[in-house]
């Protein structure tokens, strides 16, 4: 059971995928299901002592591992750590989709995205405002642009909120291997 952060990352290298958080929807353990530490008891302020590792873990061992270690979502929409090299063999060359083939909102979110760094707050604010969209539907094309491997999260540990870059920025190998420039 996992009570370190250097547990939890030679826990995501091993198994090469789990979810963040426990979900019937996949077959995948979750980095959740194998803390050991102390859930929140009643009575008691904040998170937790279990919730509150498993969340800082999931930005941190990226942050921390670039190299070793890859967050993003599948299909379902789950948040996940990776094995790198997993990452890069088995799973970019199967979800990848290119841009053009998502719908035309997740084409214009990532146009942005394109241009600069967004955190989701603003990104999602001016997505509603410049393209009309809801809250539900930003949400979901956010969560198809990180599915289909065309952004990111920026793995900085000091940044607060969850900044988006494309995908190709964070890890240009991996994008040059797979894909070619016509499949912009």
């Amino acid at each position: 059971m996992i009570k370190t952060i250097s547990q939890a990352r030679h826990f995501v290298k091993k198994v090469k995928v789990c979810t963040v958080f426990a979900s019937e929807k996949t077959e995948h353990t979750s980095l959740w299901e194998n803390v050991d530490l102390p859930e929140k008891q009643p009575g008691e302020a904040g998170w937790g002592e279990k919730i509150s590792a498993v969340w800082t873990w999931k930005t941190r061992l990226p942050a921390e591992f670039p190299d070793e270690i890859y967050y993003g979502k599948i299909k379902g929409g789950l948040a996940v750590l990776m094995d790198m090299e997993y990452m890069t063999e088995t799973h970019f060359p199967k979800a990848y989709t290119p841009v053009r083939k998502l719908n035309r909102l997740a084409q214009q979110v990532n146009a942005l995205i394109e241009e600069q760094p967004w955190d989701t707050t603003a990104l999602r604010r001016m997505a509603m405002e410049e393209f009309g969209c809801t809250k539900g539907q930003f949400d979901t094309a956010l969560k198809n642009l990180q599915i289909s491997m065309n952004i990111v999260r920026l793995n900085d540990p000091r940044a607060e909120h969850d900044t988006w870059v494309p995908f190709r920025e964070l890890y240009l190998d991996v994008w040059q291997r797979y894909v070619d420039d016509e499949m912009l």
